[in-house]
């Protein structure tokens, strides 16, 4: 199988030495995103901002890999609190229906740009 980088402007450009994506056959390897605007790159304010600006970033990224972000199999949080737990599962309910991904949540020191939570998919499409 060929693999296929996934690039997408309406996500944040990578600010590193990876993809925003890697798209195997069906699957899609998602990098971990932060709440930062694709347009400006900065980073959004308070942590529901950037939970919420994370999913939209992984949905910017799954779409176009040709897929939804409601096909993700896998998703890793990474919390610089854990106290935020329900909070980002408040906001991750209104991006999955049941049957959700499987799931990891881990607590971290710090996150690259003072990002309070992170995320990263696996995702696979219909084709």
């Amino acid at each position: 199988m060929t693999r296929k980088i996934v690039s997408t402007s309406a996500a944040p450009a990578a600010i590193g030495t990876y993809s925003q994506a890697v798209k195997v056959g069906n699957t899609v390897y998602c990098s971990g995103q932060i709440g930062l605007e694709p347009e400006t790159g900065q980073l959004v304010e308070g942590f529901e901002a950037q939970a919420v600006r994370v999913f939209e970033n992984l949905e910017a990224v799954a779409e176009a890999a040709g897929g939804a972000l409601s096909q993700a199999v896998r998703i890793t949080l990474y919390l610089t609190d854990l106290a935020d737990f329900a909070r980002v599962n408040e906001i991750m309910a209104r991006y999955f229906e049941a049957p959700y991904p499987a799931r990891a949540a881990v607590g971290v020191r710090e996150l690259p740009r003072g990002a309070l939570v992170e995320a990263d998919a696996i995702i696979v499409t219909d084709d």
